[in-house]
Formats: structure tokens, sequence, C-alpha cells
């Protein structure tokens, strides 16, 4: 994906547009969670957070550590109607700006690739879960189907985008993921793999 903020923004919604509405139901029913609170880690240009607040009733924390992608998530909020729902807010994974115990679900998808410590990353993560709550890291498309024709898309426009993901995601191995939970001590956590991807699951008890 390119670095630059707008033409981020303009790739995700539009290659990548139909991932999210897909990611934000597959994570809603597989959590068990309709609504409450929620926050979407490594939010970007906030598509993710928005399809949340869209398939249940959840108040979504869209948080990034970008103040330019946190302006487009804020944008794009507020063209999609979810300004009350969806509150940007400047943060990092290893140091999240959210109180101990008050998320419902917590979603991310593609910035696990770049956190610089796994292992703390999820016991943040595990941190300000609910008791009951649950969270999802990883890096699905929704569907096979949807990473396929993504990829295809992608290959269009940059003849080095399967090189390019290989890389990003050579560092969350299923091996590296699990060595890292474990570090954490992340009580009740699992691997799910949805045909797209491989989703990192920690549930709060």
């Amino acid at each position: 994906m390119p670095r630059d903020p707008e033409e981020f923004d303009r790739i995700s919604r539009t290659i990548f547009r139909p991932i999210y509405p897909a990611i934000a139901r597959h994570l809603r029913d597989l959590s068990g969670i309709g609504g409450g609170a929620a926050t979407d880690i490594g939010t970007g240009p906030g598509l993710l957070a928005i399809a949340l607040a869209k398939v249940g009733d959840f108040s979504v924390f869209a948080i990034d550590t970008d103040l330019s992608m946190l302006r487009i998530a804020r944008r794009n909020a507020q063209n999609s109607g979810c300004m009350r729902a969806v509150l940007p807010v400047g943060g990092d994974v290893h140091h999240l700006p959210l109180c101990s115990a008050t998320i419902d679900l917590a979603v991310s998808r593609g910035s696990i690739n770049f956190w610089e410590d796994l292992s703390q990353a999820f016991r943040e993560v595990e941190r300000v879960l609910r008791p009951g709550g649950a969270a999802y890291l990883g890096g699905g498309f929704g569907s096979p189907e949807l990473k396929r024709e993504v990829f295809r898309k992608m290959r269009s426009i940059n003849p080095s985008w399967d090189e390019d993901v290989q890389r990003r995601q050579s560092r969350v191995s299923e091996s590296a993921l699990k060595e890292a939970l474990e570090r954490a001590g992340v009580r009740n956590h699992a691997l799910i793999k949805d045909g797209s991807g491989i989703w990192v699951e920690i549930r709060k008890i």
C-alpha cells in the first residue's frame, strides 16, 4: 500500500472497499458481540471502524499513530454519516489510550505487520477488554473470493504486490504469533484461519 495518506485512502475506498463490511460482519458473528464499546487499532482511513459501526450498535474508537490518517478517518466517518459512532483517536497499540476493562470488541486489520513488540501489543489489547470481551487482530480479507479480487486488482497497479505482502507477513508467522502470545501471558487465545488470512483471537474471561 502507498505511504501517501490520500493515495492510501483512495485505494482503500476503491480496491479494498468490499472487504471492510465483510470483515465487520465476520468478526461480529465470530465474537457473538453485537454492540458496545469497540476499537479499531491502526485504523488508517477508518473504513473498518465505519463498517463495524454500521453492522452493530457499536461506538468505535478509531486509533492510529498518524495524524494525517486520523483526519482522513474523521472525514470518511462524516461522509458515511457515522460521526457520532466513530471517534478517531491518536494512539499506539503498545500504549493504548483507553482505560482498562472498557472495550467489548477490539479489531485490527493490517497493522499487526508493523507492530514493533507483538507481546506488548497483545498485553495492551487484553488489558482494555472487558470481561466477556474479544479481540481479533490480523490481516484477513473477508473471504477467499474477496482476497483473490483484491490481489488481482493490486497486481495491475503494483507488479511487486505479492512479494510486498509476503515480506510484510513474514514476521507474523503462526509460530511467531504463538510465541508472542505465550510471552505476553495472554491466557485465552487462539489463531483462527478464515480462508483469507489469520486472526489472533483474544478473549477476556
